[in-house]
């Protein structure tokens, strides 16, 4: 499997992001041509030494990387990725990875 790890910063107005990402962002998301699975969190995040730099985490599952990748690069994934700007202005660090079972 693989996975896109989304840290979302904190954002001037939490309740507009919140409405953004739940009505227009998370439903672009899902039509993500081989997604397996789409997970948020919800509440506090939060880091080892206490105080976090981000607000919000969305994971996307696939096969693969190379799946991750395909996706990206179609007109949807295009589309999921241009709507950053739309909403994530404090910032967003995109991560992907290959996982195995540890």
């Amino acid at each position: 499997m693989a996975q896109i790890v989304a840290l979302y910063k904190h954002s001037a107005d939490p309740k507009a992001f919140d409405d953004y990402y739940a009505s227009t962002h998370a439903p672009l998301a899902k039509t993500l041509p081989g997604l397996r699975s789409y997970e948020i969190s919800i509440g506090p995040v939060v880091s080892a030494s206490g105080e976090s730099p981000y607000r919000f985490v969305a994971i996307l599952e696939f096969d693969s990387l190379d799946a991750i990748k395909a996706a990206l690069e179609l007109p949807e994934g295009q589309k999921t990725a241009g709507d950053l700007a739309n909403f994530a202005q404090a910032g967003v660090e995109l991560f992907m990875f290959d996982t195995k079972p540890a």
